[in-house]
């Protein structure tokens, strides 16, 4: 479902992504962790076409971002970081807004919109305007936007960013089960997150690829399997005993 080729990016002299490759299944959730600057936002905003790669590509179900971008993105679902939002809008009608903007039928508008909300447990705000809600609302109304055209691929950058711990735990559910039928590419700095919800993680640094591969194989080059210490070696390069990489 997503196939990533190749992709970079310079900003003038400065190589924020350098020669990613990876691809991810249906069915799968596929965990994308690295430092703060490590490319991982400009990885996913190039996937998604909201940024022109400066080399390679993305294939998403078949399309190429760079030659068919409407195409490619008319299957993605994207939860941006920090998800700017139509503030002065009611969450409803917000999320109506996005249906209309992503060509769903008239008459299946209003039980899909039906459906996201109690999937995104957004009952009790549906008629709040979005700039009054809390940071964590926010964050699943963001989410909720992402699911309106039931895309075949999700791109959630930093999803459980700025909720409480049950909120946490719904979104990591709601992720589980999406990804049934879904193929979905989550970025993280929480590492537990990587071993609830992930199937296979890619740590990047400095704008490489530094290691790919299940949250086992990644504890399993530690002797005391803490998967925090692993991430720790891969991406400072500082010596952490017990931990082989």
């Amino acid at each position: 479902m997503l196939e990533v080729k190749d992709i970079s990016k310079k900003f003038g002299d400065f190589q924020a992504v350098d020669s990613v490759s990876f691809k991810a299944e249906k069915g799968e959730v596929l965990g994308f962790l690295g430092p703060n600057g490590a490319g991982k936002s400009t990885t996913m905003k190039m996937i998604t076409g909201f940024l022109n790669s400066s080399s390679g590509d993305a294939i998403v179900c078949g399309a190429s971002v760079n030659d068919n971008p409407l195409e490619a993105q008319a299957s993605i679902g994207y939860v941006p970081e920090n998800a700017p939002l139509y503030e002065e809008m009611y969450v409803r009608e917000f999320l109506e807004f996005i249906g209309k903007m992503r060509s769903l039928e008239a008459s299946k508008l209003d039980s899909r919109i039906d459906e996201i909300i109690k999937m995104c447990s957004l009952k009790e705000v549906e008629f709040q305007k979005i700039e009054t809600l809390s940071k964590g609302y926010k964050r699943r109304v963001s989410l909720a936007q992402s699911l309106v055209h039931d895309p075949q691929v999700l791109i959630l950058d930093e999803p459980t960013d700025g909720l409480d711990p049950n909120q946490k735990h719904d979104v990591r559910r709601l992720i589980k089960n999406l990804a049934k039928e879904k193929c979905i590419l989550i970025s993280t700095h929480i590492l537990e997150e990587v071993e609830e919800v992930c199937d296979r993680c890619i740590i990047i640094g400095e704008g490489k690829k530094l290691f790919e591969g299940t949250p086992k194989e990644l504890k399993e080059k530690s002797e005391k399997g803490r998967i925090q210490d692993v991430f720790r070696v891969i991406t400072t390069g500082q010596q952490v005993q017990g931990v082989a990489v």
